[in-house]
């Protein structure tokens, strides 16, 4: 007879690996983390255009989330009901950043203008390590440009563009309707043309990556603080 913990839990529903991570299972949290951390670390940085603090609240968000899991009761996919959860943390942190910021008169962000000269100082048509270095100050340029678009198109246009949510499942997470996510990401996308040029466009799908030794690392830290 098979027991529970020789199924490979890859394989279970949403609410199965719920279950066990409620009964703090290793192999269902990490599971449960390997496939969310990319789409929570970018949620989150759209709403804080941080990445150390956006790493902060994806960990956040699964202690937080594992925590109550015992009522998810997948009404939505529990990468939904996750995201949520991150994008309610990150908008909490940066309330209380700008707070902090009306007080004591924070720095403003970095120009855009920076990124754009060193890019086009920059060559593709060189080697390999030209090509990587090139493909670096692309995401960096494209990082810096979406950084700047206001907040409610940000989030937005990240959700559906950068993590390729459907408007309908983008509208679910920020509770708005989805011609209000259409509209907003059409004016993403126009402020964005006018910053860059088209060639960069074709890039936004290896922006803000976290993966490989980040995305592991991570998934450490989560299964040290939820399964001990």
């Amino acid at each position: 007879m098979t027991t529970q913990a020789s199924i490979d839990p890859a394989g279970l529903s949403d609410l199965e690996l719920a279950a066990r991570i409620a009964a703090r299972d290793r192999a269902a949290a990490r599971v449960v983390t390997e496939r969310n951390n990319q789409r929570l670390f970018r949620a989150a940085w759209s709403v804080l255009r941080e990445r150390e603090e956006a790493e902060d609240v994806v960990q956040s968000t699964y202690m937080r989330g594992f925590a109550a899991i015992g009522s998810f009761a997948g009404r939505s996919s529990l990468s939904t009901w996750l995201t949520r959860i991150a994008i309610n943390e990150a908008l909490g942190r940066a309330r209380a950043r700008e707070r902090r910021r009306r007080r004591f008169d924070a720095a403003s962000v970095a120009d855009l203008n920076d990124y754009r000269e060193r890019l086009m100082r920059g060559s593709m048509a060189g080697g390999k390590p030209d090509a990587e270095l090139a493909r670096g100050q692309i995401r960096a340029t494209l990082e810096a440009a979406i950084a700047q678009l206001p907040s409610e198109f940000r989030t937005a246009f990240v959700l559906r563009e950068v993590e390729g949510l459907s408007v309908d499942e983008t509208a679910a997470l920020l509770g708005i309707a989805p011609a209000t996510v259409k509209t907003r990401c059409l004016r993403a996308r126009r402020r964005l043309q006018q910053l860059l040029a088209p060639e960069l466009r074709s890039a936004l799908s290896g922006s803000f990556p976290f993966a490989g030794a980040d995305c592991h690392a991570l998934t450490a830290r989560v299964l040290a603080g939820w399964c001990g």
